[in-house]
């Protein structure tokens, strides 16, 4: 496909925040929005301008004009709204998390498979600011032999919407997953985790799971270095963050404790200077903004979100805007699907991200057992 894309926005309360991007995409001719609530409608079109729009999901599946669908609904509509997006011929991107079942996730890649349209899992923390930066050290190899990745995502989510209550914290994980594994370039093989903690009562009711803290190992195919990854839903007086931490043999870097604060790269004196004890110096970094990698007319929602401070959205806030990561997670997806190319992070590879999460649950639930990850594709 060489022509600009059709894309349908669904879902307008964070998802508001992609219209506008989609809008003044170069490889975009049109956008719909789409949402259950004709009031989230009037507000983006109030934003953004007049837009097509519609209240209906099927309307969306059945235009034969719309050739990409952006998800950003509430969990459980994830996984049958993809599939049904897919089966409907629609490129499809959806919101973290991919799904919440293993069945569903070998269904989102068999309906990918089946198909031949592009998946994406629209996964922030890879197209951060930070991860950009770190992923370049990397790249260059300013880490050396990499020892161990942690990643962590505590946010409490009371008052929230009434399916998150007692939501498994590992099955809202990739936040904290996504970049290790990114980081690894390799798939993960295995994972043992334990619960941690005491949560309400009422919280357990609704999926069974007494655990407001999950901590995992994960063990990556053809690596000599394992993952730690914590994850927090309810119950824990830690503000909100979405961290992760690389442990090199020559430089480590550290997340920020708080917001105010800069990240941190620390450096190990090489070997061979004399019989004294190696000394360790660090050093705050501020890494840039990347809308260098953009197209110009995209790049400045690197720095902005669309809310005015009236107006702003719980994810938004909380997430101090994912580090400049929608404009790129948006170019991704519409130039994998004008390029008819996987998208970076495609079906097979959401698949093995999110499964760490929900075999890190099933490994919790089971005092620790070690669980062997499903194989996708």
């Amino acid at each position: 496909m060489n022509k600009p894309l059709h894309v349908a926005v669904v879902g307008l309360g964070f998802g508001a925040e992609f219209v506008p991007i989609y809008i003044h995409h170069p490889n975009v001719r049109k956008v719909t929005i789409c949402d259950l609530h004709p009031e989230r409608i009037e507000n983006a079109v109030n934003h953004f301008g007049e837009v097509p729009s519609t209240t209906r999901f099927d309307d969306i599946l059945n235009d034969p004009d719309i050739d990409a669908i952006h998800l950003i609904t509430s969990i459980p509509e994830h996984a049958k709204q993809t599939i049904a997006a897919l089966n409907a011929g629609k490129h499809c991107a959806c919101t973290v998390p991919m799904a919440t079942s293993l069945d569903d996730l070998h269904q989102i890649v068999e309906a990918q498979n089946r198909n031949s349209k592009i998946y994406m899992m629209m996964e922030t923390t890879v197209y951060d600011r930070t991860f950009l930066y770190v992923k370049e050290l990397m790249k260059q190899g300013v880490f050396s032999k990499i020892q161990m990745l942690r990643g962590a995502h505590y946010q409490d989510m009371e008052n929230w919407p009434p399916y998150w209550f007692g939501l498994p914290p590992m099955w809202y994980a990739t936040h904290a997953v996504a970049p290790l594994m990114a980081l690894a370039g390799t798939r993960a093989e295995k994972v043992q985790c334990f619960g941690s903690g005491v949560m309400r009562q009422e919280l357990h009711e609704q999926y069974g799971n007494p655990y407001p803290i999950e901590t995992a190992l994960v063990k990556f195919k053809n690596r000599p270095f394992v993952a730690e990854v914590t994850r927090a839903l309810f119950n824990c007086a830690r503000a909100y963050t979405e961290c992760f931490n690389v442990y090199g043999e020559d430089v480590c870097f550290e997340w920020q404790q708080l917001d105010s604060e800069n990240p941190v790269l620390f450096h190990l004196s090489p070997l061979g200077q004399g019989t004294s004890p190696r000394q360790t110096t660090q050093e705050r970094i501020t890494p840039p903004d990347r809308a260098d990698l953009l197209p110009p007319e995209i790049g400045r929602f690197t720095r902005h979100g669309v809310y005015d401070e009236k107006n702003p959205h719980a994810s938004f806030m909380h997430g101090g805007g994912h580090g400049g990561s929608h404009p790129h997670m948006v170019h991704e997806f519409v130039r994998a699907c004008i390029e008819d190319r996987p998208s970076s992070i495609d079906a097979v590879t959401a698949a093995n991200w999110t499964a760490v999460g929900i075999c890190a649950h099933e490994s919790a639930m089971n005092d620790g057992k070690e669980i062997k990850l499903p194989v996708f594709g």
